[in-house]
């Protein structure tokens, strides 16, 4: 039976999906309340893990050990690193990769975990076209393909935003997404990251952050909802 673990870090990120919940049951495990019910008609567990790569991990992790998960999907909000993404676009994950992760003096690429076969985890190809389906429904002809970029660093410089779209090729970056796709590729779980932007990833954000912060996330929201759907007519 399919069972979807959805993971948001913030609470703006994940209350839209408590509040269209049935049948909720709530737990804790490690800090994080976990609620599983139905959304959509489907089982799923929604978990707010926190802000940050180990958080996100964890949470991931105990979503595959402790609720038999079957597939994942991290939803929430990002930075732009593409001038073609305005603030409410939506973005789909092909992949996701650290910008932060450096063992480049031991011979690995910028982004590399030693012991990987990946440096960037590929998302599940039928996740990625419900996703872009699902979101193209809630922000039609805003949606973007491409790779996430994670690091624990919220990112308000436009150097360092230079430095990660040099290192990654990423449209868009946030600090939880490549943890979840590493997670979730280890354990053979198919999984889709989804972010909608919040702003610029430079020295705009505290201008752009406050206002649309809960309007990116509660898109991003609506987008998993859809997702639920179609997954439960698999």
């Amino acid at each position: 039976m399919l069972k979807l673990g959805i993971i948001g870090a913030m609470e703006e990120e994940v209350e839209t999906l408590l509040e269209q919940m049935e049948n909720k049951k709530a737990t804790t495990h490690a800090g994080s309340t976990f609620y599983e019910g139905k959304l959509s008609g489907l089982d799923v567990v929604v978990v707010q893990c926190g802000i940050g790569k180990v958080n996100a991990a964890l949470c991931v992790q105990i979503l595959c050990d402790c609720y038999g998960i079957t597939h994942a999907v991290n939803t929430g909000i990002a930075g732009s690193l593409c001038a073609q993404l305005d603030i409410g676009d939506l973005v789909v994950s092909k992949d996701a990769m650290y910008h932060d992760f450096d063992c480049v003096a031991f011979g690995y690429p910028m982004g590399k975990v030693p012991g990987m076969d990946v440096v960037a985890f590929p998302a599940d190809a039928t996740m990625i076209q419900l996703a872009s389906e699902a979101a193209q429904q809630v922000h039609p002809d805003h949606i973007h393909l491409g790779t996430v970029a994670s690091g624990d660093k919220f990112v308000a410089s436009p150097t360092l935003k230079e430095e990660i779209i040099a290192i990654t090729g990423a449209l868009c970056t946030e600090m939880e997404g490549a943890a979840i796709a590493q997670t979730a590729y280890r354990n053979g779980i198919p999984f889709v990251i989804l972010r909608a932007i919040s702003d610029k990833a430079d020295n705009s954000a505290d201008m752009d952050y406050p206002t649309f912060e809960k309007i990116a996330a509660h898109r991003c929201a609506a987008v998993t909802v859809k997702l639920a759907a179609m997954l439960k007519s698999l």
